[in-house]
């Protein structure tokens, strides 16, 4: 049993499904807090590099003064498996593999089916639609969209996002596990690409058509966000943290649900073609390596 404190109704037990860069930041967000965590992975090679990201950002954390703390007892607080049955004792999982359809389909049924009566299941989606998610399961009041920010760490913003299905209690309930996480909620109804994503890839979209037509260049561009309106990173190099994959995928849905002012650049479809998929291969719209 964990000697930490943890705040005022934050769950206990917390289950996440997947351990790459969000996934890992999510276990470290409610490991820090004080909360038991289980991370599953795939395969061992997997679990592995999952255990990895979530000790060495915990032991950034405490060595900046950001969580208090001993990382020892931290780390004794984390277990990593390929056994979706330890997710049968926790009080609220929160899925976070990517953003595939037929794959948060797939994962979040696993997920479900271990999971006791009453336990919360949460999907970090970007942008697919939660009371569609919702409908492909048994326990759909149960289930609500709880959109983490990269850097999880360092970011004060969670998204939560409300299904049709989702039981109204879950609301204010998810609001203290957010707050008990030191972070502020966004509380919006299922739309797609909810409110982040939608204004976020609105801008974003935009500036890479700057970019096509010669307007600006991207340092430039991004330079007039930062400056003139006080935007912490601009929207390529945002683009290029987060993945031009990533990017793409979203902007593809919002173009098929919400018409064409979301309709692709050639320019991202181009470099995504080309393996330029921003920070994670050392190229995007700007150089990383």
């Amino acid at each position: 049993m964990s000697n930490s404190v943890l705040p005022a109704g934050l769950p206990e037990k917390v289950g996440v499904l997947g351990g790459g860069r969000m996934g890992a930041g999510i276990a470290h967000a409610f490991l820090v807090s004080g909360a038991e965590v289980v991370v599953i992975e795939r395969d061992e090679a997997s679990a592995q590099s999952a255990r990895e990201r979530v000790e060495s950002s915990a032991a950034k954390s405490i060595e900046r003064g950001a969580a208090d703390g001993n990382l020892d007892e931290m780390v004794s607080r984390l277990s990593v498996s390929l056994d979706y049955a330890e997710f049968g004792d926790r009080q609220l999982v929160v899925e976070a593999v990517p953003e595939d359809w037929d794959l948060k389909i797939a994962a979040l049924r696993g997920v479900e089916e271990r999971l006791a009566p009453g336990a919360v299941l949460a999907s970090n989606t970007s942008s697919l639609s939660v009371s569609g998610l919702a409908e492909k399961l048994v326990r759909p009041q149960d289930f609500l969209g709880l959109h983490f920010f990269n850097p999880v760490p360092a970011s004060t913003l969670i998204e939560v996002v409300i299904g049709k299905q989702t039981r109204p209690e879950l609301i204010e309930q998810t609001r203290g596990w957010v707050q008990g996480l030191g972070k502020t909620a966004v509380v919006v109804n299922d739309a797609p690409g909810f409110a982040s994503s939608r204004l976020g890839v609105a801008i974003a979209l935009e500036a890479m058509r700057m970019v096509e037509e010669g307007v600006a260049s991207p340092e430039d561009i991004d330079h007039a966000m930062v400056l003139g309106y006080k935007h912490p990173t601009g929207p390529l190099r945002t683009t290029d943290i987060v993945g031009l994959d990533v990017r793409l995928g979203i902007a593809e849905y919002l173009h098929e649900t919400l018409g064409e002012r979301f309709a692709p650049p050639q320019i991202l479809r181009d470099k995504v073609a080309n393996g330029e998929l921003g920070r994670k291969t050392g190229k995007g719209f700007f150089d990383w390596s």
